[in-house]
C-alpha cells in the first residue's frame, strides 16, 4: 500500500526518538526515558510497520533478529583492513619505536616538508571479532562485514544490527567505512551461559559464533557490544591526526572506549601498557593487549605498510589468561556447609604467571553441560587471583575418555550423600572432619569471634587428637589438653586459652556472623542486629520481618528461619551461653553529618595508622557504605601505600581519591 507523507514522517519521528534513547542508554550509559515509555513508542512503531508494510532503514525493529538467513555473501571492503604486528616484550616495543624514529629522521633529512616529532596513541586491544560497517550517502548502515582476508569478508549486516549500540543511521552524509570490534561482556556471557543448553567456552568464541550464525535470533540472544576505533574509507572527510579521527567517530554516535591515551615517547608507552594490564581484570570485557599507533596520519603514510601489516602500528600482547591442558582426574572436597564439590586435577600448565594444577568444576550439572571428561583437553581460564575455572573442552579424549561420576558416600566420613538441587551434601555435621574444622575456623576468625592464633591446622588437631566435635567444646578446653598437642608449649597454650576467654564477650553482629548461617555475611549480620537488637528477636523473626530488612530477600530469609528451626543448632547456641558467651548490642548514635555519610567508599593499599577492619568500622560509623570494588557508583577511594588496580580504576573513572593525610583531617 502507498504510505502517506504524514504517516511516513510519524514513523521517522518515532524511529529517531527510539534511536536517540537507545544511544543514550547503550552508548552513554545515560537512560533518559523509562523502559515503559520506550516500550510504548516501540510498540507504536511496530504497529505502524505492520499496518503499512513499510520498514524504515534505521528502524530499531530491525534489531530484533527474527530471521534465519540461507547463506553468507562475500563483501569486498572499499579499503584494506590490516592485520597487526605484535610485540610481547618491551624490547620489541623499543625496537619498533627505533625503526619509526629512524624513518622520520631519514625523511626529514631529505625533505623540506618536515614530519613532526613522533607521538603515539594507545587503545585497548579488544579480544573480539573485527567488524567493518559501511554507511551510504544518506548516513544509513548499508553493509556490515567481517574482516576476512582484509580485502574480502562475509556480510553480516543482519547480525550486526542486533548490537544495540551500533548506530543504524549517522549524521555524516557520504559513503564511509568504520571499523570496530564486536564482543561479549562478562555480564552477557554469564547471563547466556546460565540458561544455555551448551555453554560458551569463552567470550571471544561467543562473539565470533554469534556473528557467523545464520540464525539471527541466536545472535541477538548473545547481547553483543561493540567499540569503534578507525575510519577505513571515506569520500568526504579527512583527518590530520588519529585523535581527530577518534573525535569524529565519537561525534557520529559510535560507541568509543574511554581509554585513549597520548604518549610522547616509548617510556610513556611502556608505563601505560603496564597500567592497562593491571586494569584488565576489572573490566567487563576481555582485552588481550594494547594497540599503539602513530598519531600523525601523514607520518603514517610516509612510514607505510608491509604486505601484512602497517609499520606505524603495533599490538603489545598481555600474558594469556586462558590456556588448554589435560584433565587428569577429579577430586571431591567437602566444605563448611557439607557441600561436596568437584575439583579438577590438571596436567600442570603456566597461566598468567603461575603454574596451575587444579581448577574449579562447580557441580555435576556444570560438568555435563560442558561435556567434560577425564582424559579430555580442556580450556582453563584464570582472572586475577581467582581459582582457575574450566570453561569447556578443547579436544575430546575419544574412546580413552573416562566419565566423571559423583561419589555415593562422603569421601571423608563415608556418610551417604544426598542431592539437593545441583549439589551433593554430606549431612554428618557432627563428625565429618572438613565440615567441623572449617566451621570452627570460621567461628574463630577475626570478623567473627576473633580468637587469635586459631588456624585450620590447630582446628584439625583439636578434632583428631582431642575429639572436639562441637564449637561449644572450645570453651571447655583445659591447658593440659593443649599441652598434649604437637607444637603446643606452655605459652602458646595459655595464649590460645586467653584468646578463647576474651572472645566470650563479643558484639552481637560478630556472634551472628560466627554462627555460619548460609548466605549471612558480616554486613547482613550487622543489618539484622541493627533491626532486631537481640539474639532472641533474630531467632524468632518471621519471614515478613526478615524480608523487611534492606538487602535481605526471600532466599536469605528462608535460610535464617531454617537455621534457627533446627533443634540441635539452637541447643548448641544455648550451650555457648551457659559456658559464658555473652553477645552484646550497643545502640549506635546516628552518624553525624560528615563527608562520608550516605557515600560509597572503597579502601585500597596499606594505611599507616589503621588496620583494614578499623578504618572500615570508622567509616561505617560516619555513615559510609564501605565496598570492596570500584564502580561508577563509588564516591571516594581511600588510598594507602602500594595501592592496586582499584586505584587505577578510580583514576580511570574520575572518582575522587583521598590520601591518608587528607583522610586524617576528614576523620577529625
Amino acid at each position: 500500500m502507498e504510505v502517506s507523507k504524514d504517516i511516513r514522517d510519524k514513523m521517522q519521528e518515532l524511529a529517531d526518538k527510539l534511536n536517540l534513547y537507545a544511544h543514550e542508554y547503550y552508548v552513554k550509559d545515560n537512560p533518559i526515558v523509562s523502559d515503559k515509555e520506550y516500550d510504548a513508542l516501540y510498540d507504536r512503531l511496530a504497529e505502524l510497520e505492520k499496518e503499512t508494510g513499510l520498514v524504515l532503514p534505521d528502524s530499531p525493529t530491525q534489531r530484533v533478529g527474527d530471521t534465519v538467513l540461507s547463506k553468507f555473501s562475500k563483501y569486498t571492503h572499499r579499503a584494506q583492513l590490516w592485520s597487526m604486528d605484535k610485540a610481547q616484550t618491551f624490547k620489541g616495543l623499543r625496537d619498533w619505536d627505533a625503526r619509526n624514529r629512524k624513518a622520520v629522521s631519514d625523511y626529514n633529512g631529505r625533505h623540506e616538508d618536515k614530519l613532526p616529532d613522533i607521538s603515539y596513541v594507545l587503545t585497548k586491544k579488544f579480544d573480539g571479532l573485527t567488524i567493518n560497517c559501511t554507511y551510504d550517502e544518506t548516513g544509513v548502515l548499508s553493509v556490515a562485514a567481517t574482516r576476512g582476508t582484509g580485502t574480502v569478508g562475509e556480510e553480516i549486516t543482519a547480525q550486526v544490527k542486533t548490537i544495540k549500540s551500533v548506530p543504524l543511521r549517522i549524521p555524516h552524509q557520504g559513503v564511509i567505512e568504520i571499523h570496530g570490534e564486536a564482543m561479549m561482556t562478562k555480564e552477557a556471557f554469564d547471563r547466556y551461559n546460565s540458561t544455555a543448553a551448551v555453554p560458551l567456552k569463552n567470550m571471544r568464541n561467543g562473539a565470533a559464533g554469534a556473528l557467523r550464525n545464520l540464525n539471527v535470533a541466536e545472535t541477538a540472544r548473545r547481547e553483543l557490544s561493540a567499540f569503534f576505533y578507525d575510519v577505513g574509507y571515506s569520500e568526504q572527510v579527512n583527518f590530520s591526526t588519529y585523535m581527530e579521527m577518534m573525535e569524529f567517530i565519537k561525534d557520529e554516535g559510535f560507541p568509543v572506549d574511554d581509554y585513549l591515551v597520548e604518549c610522547p615517547d616509548i617510556e610513556c608507552v611502556e608505563k601505560e601498557c603496564g597500567l592497562l594490564e593491571a586494569k584488565r581484570n576489572s573490566l567487563d570485557y576481555d582485552i588481550d593487549g594494547a594497540v599503539i599507533v602513530i598519531n600523525d596520519l601523514r607520518t603514517r603514510e610516509i612510514i607505510g605498510n608491509t604486505i601484512k601489516f602497517p609499520k606505524w602500528a603495533i599490538a603489545y600482547k598481555f600474558e594469556a589468561q586462558e590456556v588448554s591442558t589435560l584433565l587428569l582426574d577429579v577430586e571431591w572436597n567437602v566444605g563448611r556447609s557439607g557441600r561436596v564439590t568437584p575439583t579438577a586435577i590438571l596436567e600442570p600448565v603456566e597461566l598468567a604467571g603461575v603454574t596451575v594444577k587444579r581448577a574449579t568444576l562447580n557441580n555435576m550439572d556444570d560438568i555435563r553441560r560442558k561435556g567434560v571428561s577425564i582424559g579430555s583437553r580442556v580450556f582453563i581460564r584464570r582472572s586475577g587471583d581467582v581459582i582457575p575455572e574450566i570453561m569447556g573442552v578443547a579436544e575430546d579424549a575419544g574412546e580413552a575418555a573416562k566419565e566423571i561420576v559423583p561419589p555415593e558416600k562422603c569421601p571423608y566420613c563415608g556418610t551417604e550423600l544426598i542431592l539437593d538441587g545441583a549439589h551433593y551434601f554430606c549431612e554428618n555435621t557432627l563428625s565429618c572432619k572438613p565440615q567441623l574444622v572449617k566451621s570452627i575456623v570460621h567461628f574463630g576468625s577475626r570478623e567473627a569471634m576473633n580468637i587469635e592464633g586459631f588456624s585450620e591446622k590447630t582446628a584439625g588437631q583439636l578434632f583428631e587428637e582431642l575429639d572436639i566435635k562441637s564449637i561449644s567444646e572450645l570453651y571447655s578446653l583445659k591447658k593440659d589438653d593443649l599441652l598434649r598437642l604437637e607444637r603446643f608449649g606452655d605459652k602458646k597454650a595459655q595464649n590460645l586459652l586467653d584468646s578463647i576467654e576474651r572472645s566470650k564477650v563479643c558484639e552481637l553482629s560478630s556472634f551472628i556472623y560466627a554462627l555460619g548461617i548460609p548466605n549471612v555475611g558480616k554486613k547482613t549480620a550487622k543489618d539484622l542486629v541493627q533491626r532486631f537488637k537481640s539474639y532472641e528477636a533474630i531467632k524468632n523473626a518471621t519471614f515478613e520481618e526478615l524480608t523487611d530488612v534492606e538487602d535481605i530477600g526471600g532466599i536469605v530469609a528462608n535460610n535464617i528461619i531454617e537455621f534457627f528451626g533446627q533443634e540441635k543448632i539452637v541447643e548448641s547456641i544455648e550451650e555457648l551461653f551457659r559456658l559464658g558467651v555473652k553477645p552484646y548490642y550497643e545502640e549506635k548514635e546516628e552518624a553525624a553529618e560528615s563527608i562520608f555519610k550516605g557515600k560509597t567508599v572503597v579502601v585500597t593499599g596499606a594505611l599507616e595508622g589503621f588496620s583494614r577492619s578499623e578504618i572500615k568500622e570508622k567509616l561505617e560509623s560516619m555513615g559510609a557504605d564501605v565496598s570492596g570494588s570500584v564502580s561508577k557508583k563509588t564516591d571516594f577511594v581511600i588510598v594507602g601505600a602500594d595501592p592496586g588496580s582499584k586505584y587505577d580504576k578510580a583514576v580511570q573513572l574520575g572518582i575522587r581519591v583521598i590520601r591518608e593525610e587528607e583522610l586524617r583531617e576528614l576523620l577529625k
